[in-house]
């Protein structure tokens, strides 16, 4: 049920249009980004970011060397850093979303699915990682986890030479603003779907209808 303040005559009366529709999609993804993104960082995730498929087969060899434990702690500690940066990279993604202009906001509504999503990922979704670095590099710094990722890499390195990317904190930052897009996604699809996730007036003029 729509709450009294939005009664079904004002919305058969409604005609969508391009503002409101901007508007809402922001609104959307607003909500989207303030989700929690604690308990996003699997083990297998960071991995797969910090060190690659290729790299794989080495980080067995050195488990058997014995840094099995080390390695354990290191992503454990890192699983901490991201969830830490993902909360304070919040204002970052709301500041974004307020300033980006989209061009076609009825079609975005139109296409359903995880359409306003994908627009803000391809349209600043590298600006929004490379924002979101120095954020991750700070929590990085604060969990002293510089010293671990040395320790880590250097026989790595031996083995592969330069084939493994050293930046952790642009490599973290790049999960941590994927974890963000999914939990948009998340929401987007929600608010699309289920008439009790639209809970702003605006939210519930623009998504209560199939507009096609």
């Amino acid at each position: 049920m729509l709450p009294s303040f939005f009664s079904c005559s004002t919305l058969r009366g409604y005609v969508l249009n391009e503002t409101d529709a901007a508007a809402a999609l922001r609104q959307l993804l607003e909500m989207g980004a303030q989700k929690s993104i604690y308990g996003s960082f699997s083990k297998d995730a960071i991995m797969t970011t910090v060190f690659g498929n290729d790299v794989k087969k080495v980080l067995n060899t050195l488990q058997t060397l014995g840094l099995s434990s080390e390695i354990d702690r290191f992503t454990n500690t890192l699983t901490t850093a991201a969830e830490k940066t993902g909360e304070r990279s919040v204002p970052i993604f709301v500041d974004a979303i307020r300033k980006i202009s989209f061009t076609d906001a009825i079609r975005i509504v139109k296409d359903g699915g995880t359409a306003a999503t994908d627009y803000l990922r391809s349209s600043i979704g590298p600006d929004l990682r490379t924002s979101i670095s120095p954020v991750m590099k700070q929590a990085l710094d604060e969990y002293k986890l510089s010293d671990q990722w040395n320790k880590i890499t250097k026989p790595i390195q031996t083995i592969m030479g330069n084939k493994l990317n050293l930046d952790l904190s642009n490599l973290m930052a790049g999960l941590v603003a994927e974890k963000m897009f999914q939990k948009m996604e998340e929401t987007e699809r929600s608010i699309r779907t289920d008439a009790t996730a639209r809970t702003t007036q605006l939210l519930q003029k623009v998504f209560s209808k199939n507009w096609q």
